[in-house]
């Protein structure tokens, strides 16, 4: 299916876009490689600096403030492009999901690095800045796990979020598990389809879920001027009886849950066993997950409803846009060292 085909004509409006929330600096600091060192830069030597209006002037002849500009000609601030695109891929998915299955729909973003699945390098394209790939339009695979040194690195940046007071948003912390779990996994009956996840908590046994996780969709990512991409994946996980016989395979879940507003960001070590006598496999993985799926839903049934009020229409476009926002921060504060 062609990207394009699956949005609505309502995005080619700027006048429609929802009021933003205001913007705060990122108390994280966002670690760039020496890559990311702007490829233009040769240019960067004239003394004249531009104003934002058009007209160039000597850094040493004026040191006053300008006044507050103009978001455009038209008042408005055209639309983001990037953060639109999601939503559009995010709402699409939504709405066309399989009604016969009573499934809980899950939406993610993991940290990873998109590598050519015929070299296993990592991807390079001839682009400047982060860009969501057309889907099946190249020949990828998305690696998730990261080194054990970039997952100390993220353990030790959202400890420090968790323990520091916000200036920005000081009733707006940071909540913290430490969850322990096993993910036992059973061949469906019918021998075709998904599998079927048993998710125990290791330490009292209780099964927390018995799912059939099934993918819906995926978009890749790339950020060349970073140590990592990301992928959004759109799941339904739909609750099934317990399975009988054995398990096929299991994963024992180390994991660090962060919760944050609207958002749950899990950093985990998964030992992972593929039968008896099989040598465990380690690995780490960091993903951004939104944390109400039923606040989802009902954001997207008013995105674009005439009948409702415009902070109703734009409360959908408002959580995707916190949603890229906090996958960008995860993405441009990896401290390199990718497997």
């Amino acid at each position: 299916m062609d990207g394009r085909e699956r949005h609505s004509s309502d995005s080619e409006h700027d006048t429609d876009r929802p009021s933003k929330r205001p913007r705060h600096s990122d108390s994280v600091p966002a670690t760039i490689p020496s890559s990311a060192t702007h490829a233009y830069s040769h240019g960067m030597h004239s003394t004249a600096v531009s104003n934002g209006n058009g007209h160039a002037h000597d850094s040493g002849q004026h040191s006053g403030a300008l006044p507050p500009l103009s978001l455009s000609i038209l008042g408005v601030e055209p639309m983001d492009e990037f953060i639109r695109e999601i939503a559009d891929f995010i709402h699409f998915q939504i709405s066309s999901r399989p009604q016969d299955l009573n499934g809980i729909v899950e939406v993610e973003a993991k940290i990873g690095v998109l590598r050519e699945r015929e070299t296993g390098q990592r991807l390079q394209l001839p682009v400047l800045v982060e860009t969501i790939l057309t889907p099946n339009s190249i020949d990828l695979r998305f690696e998730s796990n990261m080194s054990p040194k970039q997952h100390q690195h993220y353990n030790k940046l959202l400890n420090n979020l968790k323990t520091a007071t916000s200036s920005a948003h000081p009733a707006s912390t940071l909540a913290y598990q430490h969850l322990h779990l096993i993910d036992n996994f059973y061949a469906p009956e019918s021998g075709r389809g998904e599998k079927i996840r048993v998710t125990r908590n290791e330490k009292t046994g209780e099964v927390l879920a018995t799912v059939r996780k099934i993918r819906l969709a995926d978009l890749n990512i790339y950020s060349p001027k970073r140590a990592a991409d990301w992928r959004i994946s759109v799941n339904l996980e739909v609750p099934v009886p317990p399975p009988l016989g054995s398990p096929t395979h299991s994963r024992k879940k180390d994991r660090m849950s962060y919760s944050h507003e609207e958002f749950v960001i899990d950093l985990t070590q998964v030992t992972a066993t593929s039968g008896p006598n099989s040598k465990p496999e380690v690995l780490h993985e960091l993903e951004l997950e939104l944390a109400r799926p039923e606040y989802l839903l009902a954001t997207a049934a008013k995105r674009g409803d005439p009948n409702a009020s415009e902070l109703e229409r734009g409360a959908f476009d408002e959580l995707i846009r916190a949603f890229v926002n906090n996958a960008r921060i995860l993405v441009r504060n990896a401290d390199g060292g990718w497997q």
